[in-house]
Parts: C-alpha cells; sequence; structure tokens
C-alpha cells in the first residue's frame, strides 16, 4: 500500500499556483488584455461597417470584404511587449521564477485569445446568417479562411494572436537584455534575411511556384505550419529571458 507524501503532493500544486498567479498579475491591468483589444476589435468593425454601407451606398452590389478583422492580431504585437515591460519587474518583487512568469503570461495571452477567436467566430457565422448584414459586406466572414470551417477558422485566429503575442514577447526580452542596438541589429537582420528571401524568389523565377504552394496550402494548411513556428519563437524567446540580469 502506497502513502501520499503531503510534501511531495504540495511541491507539485506550488508552480501551478504560482504560474496562475503570473494570470492573475498580467490581466490586474485589464485595458493591455481585455479592454483596448476589445476597443480595436470594436472600432475595427464600425470603421468597416461605414466603407461597406457608403460603398453600398454607390450602388455596388459584390461582395465586400475588408481586412479590419486583422486590427487586433497586430494588437498582440503590442501586448506581447507590454507583457515582458510592465508586468515582469512586478514578477520578479514576488520572488516568481523566469519559468513561471513566460508560461504564466502565455496562459494569460492564450486566455485573452481565444476570447477574441470566439467573438471572431461568431461575428462570422452571424455574417453568413444575414447575408453579410444585408448589404453583403463581411468583416470576420472570408472565405479563405472559413474554408475548412468554423473551428478551422477560429483555430486560425487564435494561432496568429499567439504568433503575434510571442514575436512582440521576444522582441521586449531582446530590447531589456541587449538594449536598443541589439533590438535594432536583430531587425535589420530580418530585414535582411526577408529582403534576401524576396530577391532569392525573384531570380529563380518562382513566384508563381510559391503562389501555387499558398493556394494549396490554404488557410488550415498555413495554420498548421505556424503552430510549430510560435512553438520554436517561444523557446527562443524562454531562452533569452533566462539569461536576461535582474
Amino acid at each position: 500500500m502506497t502513502t501520499l507524501d503531503p510534501g511531495a503532493a504540495l511541491q507539485h500544486q506550488v508552480p501551478r499556483n504560482r504560474m496562475l498567479n503570473v494570470v492573475r498579475l498580467q490581466f490586474v491591468n485589464t485595458q493591455t488584455f481585455i479592454w483596448v483589444p476589445a476597443l480595436v476589435l470594436g472600432g475595427s468593425w464600425v470603421l468597416s461597417m461605414m466603407i461597406f454601407w457608403i460603398i453600398g451606398g454607390a450602388g455596388v452590389t459584390e461582395v465586400k470584404a475588408g481586412g479590419g478583422s486583422q486590427a487586433p492580431l497586430w494588437y498582440f504585437l503590442a501586448i506581447g511587449i507590454q507583457a515582458m515591460t510592465m508586468t515582469f519587474p512586478f514578477s520578479q518583487a514576488m520572488s516568481l521564477t523566469r519559468r513561471e512568469f513566460f508560461l504564466g503570461s502565455l496562459a494569460a495571452a492564450a486566455v485573452s485569445g481565444l476570447g477574441m477567436s470566439l467573438v471572431f467566430v461568431l461575428l462570422g457565422l452571424f455574417e453568413q446568417a444575414t447575408g453579410g448584414y444585408g448589404i453583403n459586406g463581411y468583416f470576420a466572414y472570408l472565405d479563405w479562411v472559413w474554408a475548412s470551417g468554423p473551428f478551422a477558422a477560429a483555430l486560425t485566429y487564435f494561432t496568429a494572436t499567439m504568433f503575434f503575442f510571442t514575436i512582440g514577447f521576444w522582441f521586449a526580452t531582446i530590447f531589456k537584455r541587449f538594449g536598443a542596438l541589439g533590438l535594432t541589429i536583430v531587425l535589420l537582420a530580418l530585414g535582411l534575411t526577408l529582403v534576401g528571401s524576396i530577391a532569392l524568389v525573384t531570380f529563380q523565377q518562382a513566384w508563381p511556384a510559391v503562389g501555387q504552394w499558398f493556394t494549396d496550402t490554404g488557410a488550415l494548411g498555413l495554420t498548421l505550419w505556424a503552430i510549430p513556428v510560435t512553438g520554436l519563437l517561444a523557446v527562443g524567446s524562454y531562452l533569452t529571458l533566462r539569461r536576461m540580469p535582474a
């Protein structure tokens, strides 16, 4: 007969509770993870509806689709930066480990991202049911994103939120670790890599093949590719955070 060691049980419970403390710490400032993303989403929706109405008023009856639903995704880049720069000093004052802070911050971003994804899907379903609000205008329902259904669309939106959050978090960590000079060097290196990749594809005259790959892969396939990429970015961010001076 085995006996449960209370000390061992407590040892397993404490890290989980401490990680939840990080989640609560991130949500102390509700503007960062809740109200500002909701305001960005609501504002972009209102502006998109105004544009659709203006276009519809001009006699345009074709499908009207905008990119306004991307706005909250880009804000998650700023959320990642703020989660690192504004909250990390408090986590150290609370004697939280960097691992706990990192995992708790990811969990907080996931909660916010899930909420945004749910709103995104509900809006898309409403747009489908109403024929684009009766004016054939679509904000959340984009054919290529919804090609595999609402659950795939939700996964795409959620993955995008975590992708941008992780990038913002890592950039902020690099800034805290190496300063403005280090961050600038990293951004320049990324820019050179991007331009070099564009040049390579151009010289190889491979743009048709690249475009065909994106078309064949589709939104769901690109999402499945983005998940491990986001994981690698998260690992790099954590390794940078571990080596950051207190």
